[in-house]
Formats: structure tokens, sequence, C-alpha cells
């Protein structure tokens, strides 16, 4: 955060503070300036019923100006409201002076509290605590010298006055030191909010990572499981396809349409089984050059049937309807792609299974739009809650039972269509539909 940017954030704190510390500090002065009463009776019994009315007079100059600072005009104004309450004591204080004993009238404190006051409870500025003591001094010397018994003593007043201007030298002071320390707390607390700030997001950083090594970890799994697969299935695979041929050429096959359609039936299996375990290898294994990846062409109609298939136990029962155009021609990574449309068709999969969904059904659709191809997966659902919408591209976030999943497939998700400079985003209306969408560049 820049110096100014910090001097700007304190300036809007203190407005507040200011506005609370002078509402406080006018409660405050009212009480005091009632409970005057009781110097009143002890001191001068003779004018205690003038000096109540104005006690009552003044507090209610001081609460009016308590209603207008909470209003909008009166925390712009607040600086000078609050100089305008404390100066009220003050004038009530100075008029007591001239009708009491002058100079050597015992109210003189009370100016001198104020100041004091002032300085050290309110948050002031110098420049305003300075302004204030002055006033005041001149409040003082004005009672002394318009007293109508004159003065009765021109050194008294003299110490009274410079006892005054040192309490407003005192208060500026004190205000001086304590403006630097609320700045000194302000600052100090931006700063733990920034690190604050910062630690959040290298935490989510680290989530990010996280499970990023984490699918790494699985895709390293089903890597060495596929290459196994590959190596122990295939030969099996292709000595059956062998036999296979071989028995469909015989003549007792073609003059039994059952068996013939039996051995056509055994080999679209044993060729679906070499699919499951090609589209296992091209899903789980990655390769070094991260940018050389990025800028592979693939179609994208290859990488949905990969998907389909290896995602096929879990959609039993979903009717997938597709919208292709008849280009597909993509660049980026093609496992990473596979893995994406993987994760939506599990999700939408299993929200359609947990909410008893009546036809459920999956629609992939595909345009293009300069020169990106724009995919939505869209499913009818149960929808996703507002409250979740939000949320759902958050590490670890996840609407499933415990075991169920770590909350990370949409995390991940959205990171690798990022990476391929586009943006992955959820739409859903709660009870009928939610979609999914992402873009990919054209190949090039």
């Amino acid at each position: 955060m820049s110096t100014a940017q910090l001097h700007t954030g304190y300036q809007a704190e203190l407005a507040d503070f200011r506005v609370t510390f002078s509402r406080g500090g006018a409660y405050t002065a009212i009480v005091l300036v009632l409970l005057g009463v009781g110097l009143d009776y002890a001191q001068y019994p003779q004018l205690l019923t003038s000096f109540t009315a104005a006690r009552l007079f003044v507090s209610l100059l001081i609460g009016g100006i308590v209603i207008l600072l909470g209003s909008t005009v009166g925390r712009r104004f607040a600086p000078w409201l609050t100089l305008s309450w404390l100066l009220l004591p003050q004038i009530m204080i100075s008029w007591m002076i001239w009708r009491t004993d002058g100079v050597l009238s015992p109210y003189f404190m009370g100016l001198n509290l104020a100041i004091f006051a002032s300085g050290i409870a309110l948050p002031f500025g110098l420049w305003q605590n300075l302004v204030f003591g002055v006033l005041s001094c001149g409040l003082y010397l004005a009672a002394c010298l318009l007293h109508p018994g004159g003065i009765a003593s021109t050194g008294t007043m003299t110490v009274n006055a410079l006892l005054l201007l040192f309490a407003a030298a005192a208060s500026a002071v004190y205000t001086f030191f304590n403006e630097r320390i609320r700045f000194s707390l302000f600052r100090l607390k931006a700063e733990v909010s920034e690190k604050n700030g910062e630690l959040e997001a290298i935490n989510r950083k680290l989530l990010d990572i996280k499970g990023q090594l984490l699918q790494q970890e699985k895709m390293a799994a089903i890597g060495t499981l596929s290459a196994g697969l590959l190596h122990e299935v295939n030969n099996p695979v292709n000595f059956c396809l062998m036999a296979i041929e071989v028995a469909l050429e015989e003549p007792a096959a073609k003059a039994e349409p059952v068996l013939q359609e039996c051995l056509v039936d055994a080999k679209q299996g044993m060729q679906r089984i070499q699919h499951i375990v090609a589209d296992l290898k091209t899903f789980a294994y990655r390769k070094a050059d991260a940018e050389a990846e990025a800028k592979t062409p693939f179609l994208f109609e290859r990488a949905l049937d990969s998907a389909l298939r290896l995602i096929g136990h879990e959609l039993r029962g979903v009717a997938v309807v597709r919208e292709l155009p008849p280009d597909t021609l993509v660049q980026g990574d093609e496992a990473a792609i596979v893995g994406v449309l993987i994760n939506l068709f599990s999700n939408a999969a299993l929200a359609m299974r947990k909410a008893g969904t009546a036809e459920p059904a999956i629609r992939i659709a595909a345009r293009w739009e300069e020169h990106r191809l724009h995919v939505t997966v869209r499913d009818n659902g149960p929808g996703i809650a507002d409250e979740h919408l939000a949320r759902v591209f958050e590490p670890f976030f996840t609407t499933r039972d415990v075991g169920q999943g770590l909350g990370l497939g949409l995390s991940i998700s959205y990171a690798v269509i990022e990476r391929h400079g586009g943006l992955l985003y959820a739409e859903s209306e709660l009870g009928s539909w939610a979609a999914f969408s992402f873009d990919l560049s054209r190949a090039t």
C-alpha cells in the first residue's frame, strides 16, 4: 500500500473515529455541565436559578449537535461541530465568571479542564486544539475585562491567562503525539491486513498445488496401470481378434446368422477393450514441455469420445446428446481436456442419480466463435444452489458425502481451462438444470 493510499484510508477511518468520540465526549460534557449545579449551589446559591437555566440551555444545544453528528452532513463537518459543542460550556463558564467574581471566580478551573480534556480524550487536530485554547483564553480575558467590578488583580488575571495558554500548548502536544500513535496503529493494522491477504493468496496457491499433486499422483497411478494393461491385455485381445476373424471366414459361421452375429459382437467387444486401454494411456500420460503441450492440435470430438468411453459405467441410463460442428480441431493438452470432460460428466451423473431425475440427460454442445470453440455441458438434474454456485471452483469445496470426493475436480478443471487461455464458468437454475461452459483455441 502506497503512502498516499495509507493516508487516504487513515483519514476515512479517522472520520468515523472522530464522530464516535465526539458524540461520547458530548454526552460526557452534558453530564458534567448539569452536575455543575452542585458547584453553583455551594458557591453562589443566590444565582442558582439563572445558572441552572443556563446549564439546561447549553445542554440542550450540545444535545442538538449530537443529533446533527449522526447525519451525513454532520459526519462531514465533525471537527467543526466538535469545536462548537466544546466552546458552548466555555462561553457559559466565561459568562458565569463575568456574573460572579471576575478574576477571582473559581469557575476559571472549568476552562482549564475543558482544554485538557480536548487534548487527551478527543481526536482533535493540532491546529484545532490551539484554536480552542486561544479562544478559551480570549473568552476568559473578555469576562474579566468586562466584569462590572473591574479587574480585582491584574497579576492573577495574567497568571490565569498564561495558565490557559500553557494548557492549550500542552493539549496541542498531547494531540500531536496521540495523532502519531493513532496513525502508527493504523499503519500496523494495514500492514497486518496486507500480510494476511498475502498469506491467504499463498494458502490458495498451496491448496491448488496440493490438488495438482494429488491429481498427478492419480495420473501416475493410472499411467502405470494403463501401461501394464496395454502390455498384458493387448496380446490376448489381439489373439482373440485373430481367432474371431478366422472364425468369421468359416463356412459354418457364414451359414449360421446367429453365430455370425455373436462373433461380430465379440469382435466389437475386443475392439472396445483396445479403445479403453488406449484412452487410459492418452488420459494418464503428460508431455514434459508444457508450452509445446498447449500447442498440440487434436480433435475435440476425439477427446469427447475418449471421455464418454472412460466414464461410460457412470453414464448408464443417462441419455447423451451431442451437437458438434463438422470441424472440432483445437489445440492444447488432449489428456487434460479429457480429464475436464470426465469431471463434468461424473458430477452431472452423480447429481442426477442422487436427485432421482426421471429421464436423466446430458447435452454437449459446441460452436465456433472468433476462432475459439465454445463448449457447454448441460444436464437436466437438480441444479446448483445459489450459495454454492459462487464456490464450486474453490479447492476442497464439495457437496458430496464424506469419502466420495475431495472437492478438487472443478478447481483443477478451472486451472486446466485457464491454462488453455479460456474460462470455465457455471450456470444453473435450481431444480431444473446446471451447465458448465468453457472455450478452446482453434488449431493453427
